[in-house]
């Protein structure tokens, strides 16, 4: 048993008889108990409808009546359609004719408007402008949900777009890189950034990545064994003539995609992902 009551979408008479959609326009809903009048069926034997129609045609819910919330048993249209088409009633073919023509209504105006032999002209304005109105509103309401959900969309698009641009620009410098297998000297990492050796070396210091341990820059003990450097040999002759050999640091391939993610992350960026941004 569901909680909640359904609401009622149409009330009005049809041949003579009260006739009620629940539901919505996409999924109305009919009491067995007014359908079984229609059919001049005893409010006993009411219930015997149900046993006329397939298991998904027929819904036990709650409605709202003078009484209170009650339990009862409804036809969906497929439903309905079929108990009407199984009875010999004469009324069955015209009652199925109406009840096409006020759902037909309902879904393309928003609303049926019931008519009286009676009823002035005036009368039957007055109602379709109020119906007319009611559906204006809900289509009014009905748009704005649209259009909130494709400003959700548009935002949406827009973010993945720029997350591609740039996921774009590091799958191009991370290509760059792989190019070379060979180890590279601080210099050349420094020109993507657009930075001196001296201002590179100093950035890597105040990141806490390297110091520098007798006139050689040396990576801190969580960095080192993880193939991120290797230290080069370099003979060169002093002023007076002697020779002598330093050591030089240069930076793997691997070393040099370390570096990238970590100046990415503290937001500095190569020169090939800043080109299309400025």
């Amino acid at each position: 048993m569901l909680k909640h009551p359904i609401y009622v979408l149409k009330q009005t008479e049809l041949l003579g008889h009260q006739f009620t959609v629940y539901g919505t326009a996409e999924n109305p809903l009919f009491l067995v108990k007014e359908i079984a009048e229609v059919l001049e069926y005893s409010e006993r034997n009411s219930c015997k409808l149900t046993n006329l129609v397939e298991k998904d045609e027929k819904v036990r819910n709650i409605i709202t009546t003078l009484g209170g919330n009650q339990e009862v048993w409804l036809l969906t249209e497929d439903g309905l359609y079929e108990v009407l088409m199984q009875s010999r009633k004469p009324i069955a073919k015209q009652f199925k004719k109406g009840v096409k023509q006020i759902l037909h209504e309902v879904r393309t105006t928003g609303g049926y408007i019931a008519t009286k032999a009676d009823d002035t002209p005036e009368e039957i304005m007055a109602r379709a402008l109020t119906i007319a109105q009611a559906t204006l509103e809900k289509r009014e309401e009905r748009l704005k949900q649209l259009e909130a959900e494709n400003k959700q969309k548009q935002e949406e698009i827009t973010e993945l777009r720029a997350e591609n641009v740039e996921l774009q620009h590091q799958s191009e410098y991370a290509r760059f890189i792989l190019q070379s297998k060979k180890t590279v000297l601080v210099t050349q990492i420094a020109q993507d950034y657009g930075m001196t050796a001296i201002r590179f070396n100093a950035l890597l210091r105040d990141l806490h990545i390297q110091r520098k341990v007798n006139g050689q820059w040396i990576l801190y003990g969580e960095y080192l064994g993880k193939g991120y450097v290797h230290s080069a040999t370099h003979n060169y002759t002093h002023s007076n003539g002697s020779p002598d050999v330093s050591l030089n640091t240069e930076w793997t391939q691997k070393g040099r995609l370390f570096l990238y993610e970590e100046l990415k992350r503290n937001g500095i960026l190569p020169l090939i992902e800043r080109s299309d941004k400025n």
